[in-house]
Parts: structure tokens; C-alpha cells; sequence
């Protein structure tokens, strides 16, 4: 400690010593002066073209030499905004490190005539050359600017492309600055090239990827017109399965283009490595801690497949398991997903063990919408002894077959911390359980959240709602690991795990049939890497199936998050605003990832 301290201070002294050359060191300035210009936004622009010294001229020599360069920079400048008439002074103060400086008449700002176009043959069709011509919106009397003009040229090349011309490129323009009636006239030359038509995939990988999985996947057929979205989206497919380090998708030469007049399109696939460990951990106050091994194979069946082995360990329970995932399974932008495992829940509602078998089929339409559908076959031995025979102490063994629809939205900017944008989901689960006695029930959650910055984006506004109901059944009949419970990390914070809604006589939970939560953060980032959460988070349960906005209960917390590169650490503290007997002032969550 005492060699800590040492250090401290050696370095605190060096600091203040260092100080004054700090604050004594000569602050930049602009290399010259810019007078005689009246617009603000104009004035700075040129001064930033200008740049900036840090050290006074050492002779007059060198500040003419400034002003000469200051005087070259500006008339750059201008020039580029349609300032084609400007006059530009440089000149210099007096004494023997005079500063520099320029005496600017920006003059009249040049606007745009008509623009024209000289298709290099072949020409393009009428509505290519049609839609080209349109891209350009170059507005006549609009600044002439230089920017404007190349932004135009690459929409009328890009507009091109969307009707077939792959090739399309532009020659060099030819601009027209007419000093006698201040006009900049563009004449745009452009070689649309013949229409492609898109043949066979060729795949260049030394993977284990297979041809006939890659061509399954193309969004178009054979001898189609030629657009950027198809390639585009080829790739995205591709990006989708994420066993890929890199893919790369691109038109063939126009050398290789086959008889039937089809150029191939070549897709280039790094993998990944073959196999992946993932360790996962986190705790809290009354859901101990818990952790996760996950170690996932790639591609080992040549169609960029997943196979995981996950093994989850905790005070609440465990689950051993072997998932298969199949992306664009049958058809493009559909996964199968395939779950086997074996899994114990041990909780103060139930204790349960038993094993699963579940396949689920996720489509995805546009980049961000799934919809969802699977069944589920579920074996287990159920202990609960608050609602067998009648309150007595019992068991159950029960078997579920579950079906599932489900939709999601993510319209949000990051998936694991997102700071603008929303997202929705709604879930249902159609249940036949039989064991002791049958029983077909429905049970339903849908939950918003949404995401607004302010404040440059530092602060983030978030917030969710969360309803769930359960139809078909009575809150005693609807076996316990069914129910709705609320409390806990992934819930209402500051209240335990499952205990907020109605509880028996001992002060186990009961569960209910409905479900609401609700919680408000203010998320704000010091630094890039360090922010902080304040959060208000409301829940209840109830026994009937419309949710009881009577018994809410709320709680209030503070958190702080360390941002890695892929996601922040996550430590909250809440307490609860209606704490009984028995509850803790206090809970302690620990975790990876935004709270939603």
C-alpha cells in the first residue's frame, strides 16, 4: 500500500510541475485571418479551410507564405460552393511575425442551368434513361455546388443499375462555370452498358459449405434483370446464418457471361471457427447466483448449421440441453430450430424435473420481423404441495403438449443495448396437459418496450409494458410452473424472485392468471465506457384472467453499466416501495446486458 501511495504522489507532483507548460502553451489559431465576410456559415467554412498553426510566424517571409496558402484554401473553397467570381487578397500585419491574414469578396454565387446528359452508346431504355434523368435533381437555380454534382452523377448511375445496368459508369463530366450570366451548366456522360441478366451461383469457399444450400438461397432465377437489391440481399441471407467470418457476394466478370447471355454471380464464404465456448454468470440477492457453459459447432452439416451443447446451473434450477439450428430451412429466411434437454426448476411456487422436446419454425420478413410457430412435448414430476389433494402434500407427474405462435418486432438500433426505437412481441401458448386429471388452457403475454435519447444521446429514455393472461383454466387447476409470477431481476426489481402477487399462509406464492408489469429508466453514458440507471419498475399478479391494476406494487433503484464492446455489464440495486415482512430493504442484480 505504502508503495501505492508513493506513487500517487510522484505522480500528482509531476502533474503539478507539469502544469504551467500546459497552461503556457501557445493555443491554435487560424493560419490567417478571414475578413469582409458578412455570412456566418460561409465565414466558417472558409476558416476551416484555412486550418490552423500552432506556433507564430517566424519572419515575415513565412507569414506571406501563410497568407499566399490561406488565399489558395479559400478560393478552394469557395469555388467548391459556387463562388466562381470571388477576389481573394492575401496580405500581412506590420512588425517581424506579422500575422496573416485574407481580405475575401465572396461576389455573386453562381446557380444551376439545366443539366445534360450524353449517353455513351449503347443507351440505356426509355424508362432506365427516363428514371437516370430523374435521379439527378439538379433544380435549375439551385447553388451550383460541387458536391451537388457528384452527388447527382452517382444517383443517376445507382438509378441505372436498379434497371438491369450492372456496368453503368460514369466518364469524365464536363462543367460549364458562364461568368456572363453566372450559371453552372453540368454535362453528365455516362455509359449505361447493355442490361444483366443474373445467372448460377459459383461458389468460391474452402469451407465445408455446400453448393446446392448456397444456390437454394438466391432471391432470383435464372436470366432475371440484374438489381442491386438481389445481390444485396443474397448477402444478407448469407450474414444471417452467422457461421460466417466474411461474405463476400459479387457479379462476375463480363468476360464470363455464358451463351444464354447470364453472368454468374460468385459468392466468397470465410467460416468461423468450427466451434465456440460461451461462459455466462450472474447473481442476485434472492436468485443466487447462476451460470452457463454453452459450446456451439458450426456448419459441420455443410448448410451453415448450429449445433449447441448448453449446460445452466443455479440456486433456481438447471438444464441440460443439445439445440440444432437450421437457418432458411426449405426456403430462404425461414430457421428450424431443434431442443432436446433435461431440465429442474426450484423455486418457492414448485420444485420441478423433467425433459423437453421442442421444434420451433421462425420466419423473417424485412430485416427485423419473426413470426414464430412450434410444439413442445413436456414429461415432468411436479411438486406442489400447496395445490394437491386439496392443500395436502403430493406429487405430480404430468405431461404437456404445447403449441406456439408468437410475433416480434425490433425496430430498435442494438439488440443487447439499444438506444432508440422500439420493439413489440406477443406470445401464445395453447396447452393440453394430462396426468391426473386433463385440462386444455391458453396462456398469452405480449410486451412494448421503447427507447428515446435526448441530450446529444447520452441519455437514453427507456420504457416497457409487459400483460399476460391465462384462459381455459382456474388459478388452481393451471399446473404452478404455468402460473404468472412477477419479482426479481428480469421483472420488479427490489421485490424477490416471484414474490410479488398472492401468496398462501406461509408465504409461498401462489402464482395467478394474469400479469402486469411496467418499469422507466433513465440511462445515462459518462464516458464511453462507464453510465449510470435510474429506474422505477411496477408489477402485479393476479387470479383472475384480466390483470389487477389494483394490487401493483413499485420499486426504486439505481444501476450502474460498464459498456464492453458488445454489451454492458449490468449492476442494479432496487428497493421496494411496499415492502412486508420478511422482505429485504434491498436486492442486488448482477448481469450482462440492458434490463430490456
Amino acid at each position: 500500500m505504502a508503495s501505492v501511495r508513493l506513487a500517487l504522489a510522484t505522480a500528482v507532483v509531476a502533474c503539478a510541475l507539469a502544469g504551467p507548460a500546459f497552461v503556457w502553451a501557445a493555443p491554435a489559431e487560424r493560419a490567417a485571418r478571414v475578413d469582409g465576410v458578412d455570412d456566418r456559415a460561409l465565414k466558417a467554412a472558409i476558416e476551416r479551410a484555412v486550418g490552423e498553426q500552432r506556433a507564430a510566424p517566424a519572419n515575415r517571409l513565412e507569414s506571406r507564405r501563410r497568407a499566399r496558402d490561406a488565399a489558395d484554401n479559400a478560393e478552394a473553397l469557395l469555388r467548391s460552393e459556387a463562388y466562381y467570381a470571388s477576389v481573394i487578397e492575401p496580405d500581412i500585419g506590420e512588425g517581424d511575425q506579422p500575422p496573416a491574414f485574407i481580405k475575401v469578396t465572396p461576389g455573386t454565387r453562381f446557380l444551376f442551368a439545366d443539366p445534360k446528359v450524353d449517353w455513351i452508346a449503347p443507351e440505356p431504355g426509355v424508362a432506365a434513361k427516363a428514371a437516370s434523368l430523374e435521379a439527378l435533381d439538379i433544380v435549375p437555380g439551385a447553388p451550383g455546388r460541387a458536391a451537388d454534382i457528384l452527388d447527382a452523377e452517382g444517383r443517376a448511375v445507382a438509378a441505372l443499375q436498379f434497371y438491369g445496368h450492372a456496368d453503368a459508369v460514369a466518364q469524365p463530366r464536363e462543367v460549364i462555370v458562364d461568368h456572363a450570366d453566372k450559371t453552372v451548366r453540368p454535362t453528365f456522360k455516362i455509359a449505361a452498358g447493355a442490361p444483366v441478366r443474373l445467372g448460377a451461383i459459383r461458389l468460391e469457399a474452402a469451407g465445408r459449405t455446400r453448393p446446392g444450400w448456397v444456390n437454394n438461397l438466391a432471391p432470383w432465377k435464372g436470366g432475371d434483370l440484374y438489381t442491386p437489391n438481389a445481390v444485396a440481399e443474397l448477402e444478407r441471407r448469407l450474414l444471417d446464418a452467422q457461421v460466417y467470418d466474411q461474405v463476400t457476394v459479387a457479379l462476375a466478370p463480363a468476360a464470363q457471361t455464358d451463351p444464354q447471355g447470364r453472368r454468374p454471380v460468385v459468392v466468397g464464404l470465410a467460416d468461423r471457427r468450427p466451434r465456440s465456448l460461451e461462459v455466462s454468470a450472474g447473481y442476485s440477492t434472492t436468485e443466487g447466483a447462476d451460470g452457463s457453459l454453452r459450446l456451439s459447432f458450426f456448419n459441420r452439416l455443410g448448410r451453415a448449421d448450429t449445433l449447441a451443447l448448453e449446460a445452466r446451473y443455479g440456486e433456481l434450477g438447471g438444464r441440460l440441453g443439445v439445440d440444432l439450428s437450421l437457418p432458411h430451412w426449405r426456403r430462404p429466411g425461414r430457421t428450424l430450430k431443434l431442443t432436446a434437454e433435461a431440465f429442474r426448476d426450484t423455486t418457492n411456487a414448485y420444485d420441478q424435473f423433467g425433459q423437453a422436446l421442442r421444434a420451433d419454425l421462425t420466419n423473417r420478413y424485412g430485416r427485423t420481423t419473426y413470426f414464430t410457430r412450434g410444439v413442445s412435448l413436456v414429461q415432468s414430476h411436479v411438486n406442489d404441495n400447496h395445490t394437491v389433494d386439496d392443500g395436502g402434500t403430493g406429487a405430480l407427474d404430468l405431461v404437456a403438449l404445447k403449441g406456439l405462435l408468437a410475433l416480434a418486432l425490433d425496430r430498435s438500433d442494438d439488440p443487447l443495448n439499444p438506444t432508440r426505437g422500439w420493439r413489440a412481441e406477443a406470445r401464445v401458448e395453447p396447452t393440453f396437459v394430462t396426468g391426473e386429471d386433463g385440462l386444455i388452457y391458453a396462456r398469452s403475454q405480449a410486451q412494448v418496450s421503447a427507447y428515446l435519447p435526448v441530450g446529444g444521446a447520452k441519455t437514453v429514455l427507456a420504457g416497457r409494458v409487459r400483460l399476460g393472461s391465462i384462459v381455459g383454466g382456474s388459478y388452481r387447476s393451471v399446473p404452478a410452473f404455468d402460473r404468472f409470477y412477477a419479482g426479481g431481476g428480469g421483472s420488479v426489481r427490489g421485490y424477490g424472485y416471484q414474490s410479488v402477487g398472492p401468496k398462501y399462509p406461509d408465504g409461498d406464492p401462489q402464482g395467478g392468471l394474469s400479469l402486469f408489469e411496467a418499469s422507466a429508466e433513465v440511462r445515462h453514458n459518462f464516458t464511453q465506457t462507464i453510465g449510470a440507471v435510474a429506474f422505477v419498475d411496477a408489477g402485479s399478479v393476479g387470479q383472475a384472467v384480466n390483470p389487477n391494476f389494483g394490487a401493483v406494487r413499485y420499486a426504486v433503484g439505481l444501476g450502474l453499466r460498464y459498456n464492453l464492446a458488445f454489451a454492458p455489464i449490468r449492476v442494479d440495486v432496487a428497493t421496494p416501495l411496499q415492502r412486508v415482512k420478511g422482505e429485504g430493504l434491498f436486492q442486488l442484480y448482477v448481469s450482462i446486458g440492458q434490463s430490456f
